[in-house]
């Protein structure tokens, strides 16, 4: 009897992921869209003070810097601009 109720639960399981997968499967370009946007929002404010941009949390967001930086090159590709817009951070 325990091993049908596994059974049951496994098989339960996989309906459900295969459910949530057919609701979800249409809204997934738009909710990467909208991640995509949100972390393109946060990586301005982490490196806008070095921009030339006055950022009144630049207190909060300076040890991000380093975190980011990984993903700057991708970042301001993206953005439209050629070349690091930082002086003095060259990752091109």
């Amino acid at each position: 009897m325990n091993v049908r109720m596994e059974e049951i639960r496994a098989w339960l399981s996989q309906a459900r992921y295969f459910a949530e997968e057919a609701y979800s499967v249409r809204y997934r370009g738009a909710i990467a869209r909208a991640r995509r946007d949100e972390d393109d929002l946060f990586m301005l404010l982490v490196f806008s003070e070095m921009m030339g941009v006055p950022n009144p949390a630049a207190y909060y967001t300076l040890e991000l810097q380093p975190l980011m930086l990984e993903r700057f090159h991708e970042w301001h590709l993206r953005m439209g601009m050629e070349r690091s817009p930082l002086d003095h951070f060259g990752c091109c």
